[in-house]
Formats: C-alpha cells, structure tokens, sequence
C-alpha cells in the first residue's frame, strides 16, 4: 500500500513540522511507500488531497477539524475512496474525540498503524461536504474568526472570548423547511445545528449519537425577534443547556430532530459553518451519505 502524509504546518502550533522525522518513519513501518505534503494556502488541502485519492490507497492527515472538513471534500470529490488516517493537532479535535484517537502524535500514530478501518457517515450540503457539524446562529463563526495568533496562545478559550465579543446581541433569524419531506413550519431562531457524531466545541453534545447510523440529529433554539431582555437572557440559557447538559437536555427553547434529509429555508445573510469553517448562506439540502469515508479507528473502539 503507498500512503499520502498531508498536514496543516500552522495547526497545532507547528508540532507535525517538528515531528516529521517520527511520523514518516512510523508510517513507513506499515506503508510500502510514503510521500509527505505540506499545505501553502487555504484550500490547498482539499485540492491534494482530490488529486491524491486517485493514486494513493491511504492518507494520513494532521490539522484541527477544519482539516478533516477539507480533507472529507477532497475525498468526496475524487472517483476513487482513500483509507484515511488521522492525527489530531488542532485546538479543539472534535472528530477525534468522537472517534476516540488520541491527540499526542505517538498515539495518533499507533492507531493509524495497528487500527481498524471504520466506515463513517459525512453529509452533503448543497454542492459542499461536512464531516460532524452545520450550524447557524449565536456564536458559530467563532471557529473561522478567531485569529490563529489567539488560538496558539490560549487554546480553546479563544473560541468564547471572539464569541462573546460578536454574538452577544444574538441576532434572530427565521428558518423553516422539511425533514424527511414533512414540512416545518417558519420558525424565529437563534441557533440551529445539524450533527453526525457525539463531540461538538469540544463537549460531548450527543452521547448517543453516531458517525455510522445513516441519520443525523438537529437542535433549533427558538427565540422572538421583538423578545424582550429577560427572553433574550432566557435564549443564552437555552443555548447553555444544549452545550452543557446535550442533546436530549429537557429544555422549553430547544426543538429536535432526526433524520437523513434536511431542507432548511433561511435568508442569505444566516452563514453556515461547516466543520468550524465558514460555509455558504441562505438555504440548504443536507443529506447524509451513509459509509461514505474510511477512517482508521482505534481497534477497540466500539462505539462510532
């Protein structure tokens, strides 16, 4: 098997850069042949990496989410489907915790080599590929605002302090659409977020959930446009509860669903974030596509 070593040098504070000599060997010991890539420029990931998955049988990884996120659309866009590696060296490696990689890059490593090989749901957004999360609202372009300068000095508390300072008017937006074809009505919101897997903003946000059933589940957290203060204090709560207790919290504000298909109507000015990158706007289709990526997972990991 000839493996493709692809890896964000800005991510994880420039470790990987550092490791590469540990990496290439590690992999070199389970791969016939290895090549290595850095990226140069936003998108250039995701270009390699669709150009790689035609020739290479496996490829191996290291960035944060926003990694993953362009990695999944470079193997979504190829003919050919690549077994994939992950090492995780982002802030907040949501994937991986679903998954149950380790984050050190000796872990990461031992996975890739001694693992099993997963078959993982991703969804498809309009013409756009997500790996565990599109989200809309109070607090979600947080992950492509913060500057990267912020991310290497404090971690993940730089997600809430660019949250705070640009979310804390809560702009109201209406959504409404289908789920599996049954419509739903036109609703004003705050936030709304579609999941596949368990791990979101680092919490575990759906314990019962999975990258490997066929569905994904969505929270919608309701709020009036002319709320008064105590409604619009009342929402935080609402969003707090969803983040802090999950999914399933009992929560009056939180509307639920599950499914395979999505159609969610929405203004052009409501941004999506996909993966912790910035989406596109306005409506979309979200669809899962179900065993659509192989993941190389620890081999005792049961739940998926």
């Amino acid at each position: 098997m000839n493996c493709f070593f692809i890896y964000n040098p800005v991510s994880g504070r420039g470790k990987v850069a550092k490791k590469l000599g540990l990496i290439l060997s590690a992999l070199r010991e389970k791969f016939d042949a290895v090549d290595a890539y850095a990226t140069k420029a936003p998108g250039d990931m995701t270009r390699a990496v669709r150009a790689a998955a035609e020739t290479y049988d496996a490829i191996v990884f290291a960035g944060g989410d926003g990694t993953v996120n362009e990695v999944v659309q470079g193997v979504c866009e190829a003919s050919k489907t690549p077994v994939l590696g992950y090492i995780p060296t982002g802030t907040v490696n949501d994937v991986a915790h679903s998954l149950g990689i380790p984050k050190s890059i000796r872990g990461a490593l031992r996975v890739i080599c001694t693992g099993k090989t997963a078959m993982l749901d991703c969804m498809r957004v309009n013409d756009r590929f997500a790996m565990y999360v599109v989200a809309a609202g109070a607090f979600t372009s947080a992950s492509y605002t913060t500057p990267q300068s912020q991310k290497k000095r404090v971690g993940r508390i730089a997600y809430g302090i660019e949250g705070i300072k640009k979310n804390l008017k809560f702009d109201v937006f209406d959504v409404s659409g289908s789920v599996e074809g049954k419509p739903y009505p036109t609703t004003e919101s705050i936030f709304v977020m579609l999941m596949n897997g368990r791990s979101v903003a680092g919490m575990r946000l759906n314990k019962r959930g999975s990258m490997a059933d066929g569905k994904i589940e969505a929270a919608v957290i309701l709020q009036s446009k002319k709320a008064n203060v105590f409604r619009r204090i009342r929402s935080l709560f609402a969003l707090a509860n969803l983040f802090l207790f999950g999914y399933r919290v009992r929560e009056k504000q939180i509307v639920r669903f599950e499914g395979s298909h999505f159609e969610i109507e929405a203004d052009e000015s409501v941004v999506w974030n996909f993966d912790g990158e910035k989406g596109i706007s306005g409506r979309v289709t979200v669809d899962v596509l179900p065993a659509r990526i192989g993941m190389i997972i620890p081999k005792k990991q049961t739940r998926i």
